[in-house]
């Protein structure tokens, strides 16, 4: 089947190859008949002419062998040129339908590996490579043979998340749940499944988890942010006011998740001023602050532009002040200045890999703030 395709493809190639030679040649077929014809038409009417007696019979006899003359060159030519277009287009026709497939052929024969078969789908699992799909396929395989396998739903659970297969994502979290047993993660992650499935809305059993969640491990300020917001869709606006100032108070400098707290207590009735605290190392002191307030909009733009530039060129000379890193992708997605903002991202999880906690909060501020981290985090 592979060489009868093979075939028609090289026949459908040759065809398309040679038909301009082919309507070349019926041109120059036309335009040679017509000069004959012309010679011709000329012949009759000096017969009629001599038979009118317009003509003389010597002077005929000159003009008809004149004419006759130019239409036998005509003719030779003629003969002469179909038979040398008809050699050069069986030439130029030969090579496009005989050598060159010939020389493809050989040439495949010679370097490529005709006998090799596809790659199977069993050997692309094996090496899946940075193929996403091919390690979900994989993970999916693995759990199809061996779906009480706690280790691989518990592995493949966050990816779901993560790619937004909501549906599959609930089944591994509760399968993870079901085989290892519950801890802050998994709890948190079935949570924040229920929550993005239900357009944001803290269910029911979002709530119970993420209420388990806390009682494990207290203080996560993502588990704290869900029951709060749980409130507060509930009508509860004092207890979710008291939980969002809580959450704003406990969260260190430069948090990413203190817009989003703050819009959520100002939505709630309370204060959304964050509380004053030191400036840390490499940021605006409070007489940059008080400058700055005194300062033209553009001026104000320029002079943050230039603290962040200044702030980048430090965290090049010393990568291992991961608050400078959480500052400096956030400022630039402040700028709109998101290629630097993912330059900053990817040269903060070289120091801070994306597979540990601070790595973890480099990619989550990303996300909040809208940064694509696709590619960046490989």
């Amino acid at each position: 089947m592979f060489w009868i395709i093979i075939a028609l493809l090289t026949a459908a190639v040759a065809i398309v190859l040679t038909y301009p030679l082919m309507r070349n040649r019926g041109v120059s077929d036309t335009h040679h008949n017509g000069e004959v014809a012309v010679y011709r038409d000329q012949l009759a009417e000096l017969q009629r002419e001599r038979e009118s007696g317009l003509i003389g019979e010597t002077e005929a006899d000159y003009a008809r062998a004149e004419i006759g003359r130019r239409l036998l060159a005509a003719a030779s030519a003629d003969t002469g040129k179909k038979a040398g277009v008809t050699s050069r287009h069986n030439a130029l026709a030969s090579i496009v339908t005989l050598i060159l497939p010939l020389t493809g052929l050989c040439l495949y024969l010679y370097m490529g590996s005709p006998n090799m078969p596809d790659m199977p789908l069993e050997a692309r699992l094996e090496k899946p490579g940075n193929d996403m799909n091919l390690m979900i396929a994989k993970a999916e395989r693995h759990l199809a043979q061996n779906p009480e396998d706690g280790a691989g739903w518990d592995v493949l659970a966050p990816i779901y998340l993560k790619t937004m297969r909501l549906g599959d994502a609930e089944m591994a979290f509760r399968n993870a749940i079901r085989l290892r047993g519950e801890n802050p993660q998994r709890l948190t992650g079935l949570a924040e499944t229920l929550i993005a499935a239900n357009q944001g809305i803290v269910i029911e059993d979002a709530r119970t988890a993420l209420e388990t969640a806390e009682k494990t491990s207290p203080g996560n300020p993502r588990v704290r942010f869900y029951l709060a917001l749980a409130l507060e869709q509930a009508g509860k606006m004092n207890e979710a006011r008291s939980a969002f100032a809580g959450i704003l108070k406990d969260s260190p400098e430069g948090a990413p998740w203190i817009p989003l707290v703050q819009a959520h207590l100002q939505n709630t009735g309370g204060d959304a001023a964050a509380p004053a605290k030191a400036a840390p190392p490499g940021g605006p002191t409070q007489e940059d602050m008080a400058a700055a307030s005194a300062m033209s909009p553009a001026d104000r733009q320029a002079m943050v532009a230039g603290m962040v530039e200044s702030l980048d060129a430090r965290l090049k000379e010393n990568p291992d002040n991961f608050e400078g890193w959480m500052r400096l992708v956030r400022s630039y997605a402040m700028l709109k200045n998101e290629d630097k903002a993912r330059a900053a991202l990817a040269e903060g999880l070289k120091t801070f890999p994306p597979s540990g906690e601070q790595g973890k909060q480099l990619l989550a501020l990303a996300q909040q703030l809208g940064v694509n981290a696709q590619g960046v985090a490989q």
